[in-house]
């Protein structure tokens, strides 16, 4: 039977034997089969009594207690940056067990509509549970909570589905979602770290925009840090996510789980699964009937959410597929041989020995010699007479032939003789300058 509000404040007064007690107040969210109370003394200060209502629940709330000695020691080194309740006194229960009382801790609930993007409350909640999977696992050890390995604890979720379709409630599309990821062995590849296992907006409380106090660590255990995360992954505004586990990251001393946000999202679905089987057990029909509310209105989103993403996948397929035709057909086509040049002195060289010789003109010479070295592509080597010499490579240029380069065009029907070295021969005699040749007479 559970104790009214009055009876709690009596027991309060027991407990702390200086306190004044002047007002009580239910208390909101107290927990599976614990009673709760609020009690408001002389001075105004606030008190939150609780009390087992059966074995079980005194049993889980004196592991808390045992818990929250051991993280008072990590408040006050200043490895938490936040306050956890400290018990101030107790009084056993006729019934067996004991009602225990701590001060209320100072700060309001978060909103998690006031979480943004940035380094303000988000980045801050983010470093305050990365500091929760920093303690050291005697912590939960000493307390007598549940300590799981990574391979165990999916083996427990994989239970907790089973357990869950057998009621006949969760859908066909959720159960092969859900078991598709409990089956894949490499998601589950994770370091089991301290989880508060309860995190919510009711048990995080804020000041100044920073954490200030963290409540409700009756789910305390060694499990998946995933856990920890879900709540914010699914319900947090999305600006907020990223700074949230970028914070979370650099103020872990592991390397970086490559799937914890998709476990995190995980988690956070089957939430449904647990609220259901939480109805089950107590035999609430309300619990059940909004657990299976919540299960249809998850299948629909997902549904519509995995077509989108296969829809999105075969788009991106056959960009890659017309991508890699593409270039398929521009690696098959011949690439057309580069022009060949002749360089200035060769076609120097060619004058002088047409006009020496009596030979043909050196424009039908040079369509000839083009005709004869056409390339593999049908291109002719490309050969402009009276070309200036600023157009020639340097490597095919008159300087580095040898010949003494003047920026003139070169002469040669008219000038001095060229040997096949291509500098100019002596004259015999001064007159040999001026005397016409015989192709010039002709």
């Amino acid at each position: 039977m559970a104790r009214s509000p009055l009876v709690l404040a009596a027991l309060s007064t027991v407990a702390v034997p200086d306190l004044d007690a002047v007002d009580v107040r239910r208390a909101s969210h107290p927990g599976p089969g614990i009673d709760a109370a609020v009690v408001i003394d002389a001075t105004g200060g606030r008190w939150t009594t609780r009390a087992p209502q059966d074995a079980a629940a005194g049993a889980a709330l004196e592991a808390e207690v045992a818990l929250l000695a051991g993280l008072v020691t990590h408040v006050d080194s200043g490895a938490l940056p936040f306050e956890v309740p400290r018990l101030a006194g107790s009084v056993s229960l006729p019934e067996g067990g004991r009602a225990v009382v701590h001060r209320q801790l100072p700060g309001r609930p978060i909103r998690l509509e006031e979480l943004g993007p940035g380094p303000g409350l988000a980045a801050a909640l983010g470093r305050a549970i990365a500091a929760i999977h920093e303690l050291p696992v005697s912590v939960v050890e000493h307390a007598g909570l549940p300590v799981y390995d990574a391979d165990s604890y999916r083996r427990r979720r994989l239970s907790e589905l089973d357990e869950a379709a057998r009621t006949g409630y969760v859908p066909a599309f959720l159960l092969r979602r859900w078991e598709r990821a409990l089956e894949d062995v490499a998601l589950w590849h994770f370091q089991p770290t301290v989880v508060h296992g309860d995190l919510s907006a009711e048990h995080v409380l804020v000041r100044d925009d920073v954490p200030v106090g963290v409540l409700g660590w009756s789910e305390t255990k060694v499990a998946d840090p995933a856990d920890d995360l879900a709540w914010l992954l699914v319900a947090a505004p999305q600006p907020a996510v990223d700074p949230i586990i970028e914070a979370y990251h650099l103020r872990r001393t592991e390397l970086r789980d490559p799937h914890l946000a998709t476990r995190a999202l995980l988690a956070g679905e089957l939430a449904v699964v647990r609220w259901l089987m939480h109805g089950v057990n107590i035999g609430d029909q309300a619990v059940i009937d909004d657990a299976r509310s919540m299960l249809d209105e998850l299948e629909e989103h997902l549904t519509r959410y995995e077509a989108a993403a296969r829809e999105a996948a075969a788009e991106q397929e056959t960009a890659r597929q017309e991508a890699a035709a593409r270039e398929t057909d521009t690696s098959a086509a011949p690439a057309p041989n580069p022009p060949v040049r002749r360089s200035a002195t060769a076609a120097a060289q060619d004058q002088l020995a047409f006009t020496e010789d009596g030979g043909a003109a050196p424009d039908q010479a040079w369509a000839a010699d083009d005709a004869e070295r056409q390339d593999d592509g049908g291109h002719a080597r490309a050969v402009d007479e009276g070309r200036p010499a600023e157009a020639i490579p340097d490597e095919e240029s008159p300087r580095s032939s040898g010949v003494e380069w003047t920026g003139e065009p070169i002469v040669t029907a008219s000038g001095p003789d060229v040997d096949q070295s291509g500098e100019p021969t002596e004259p015999t005699d001064d007159a040999a300058w001026d005397r016409p040749r015989q192709s010039d007479q002709e």
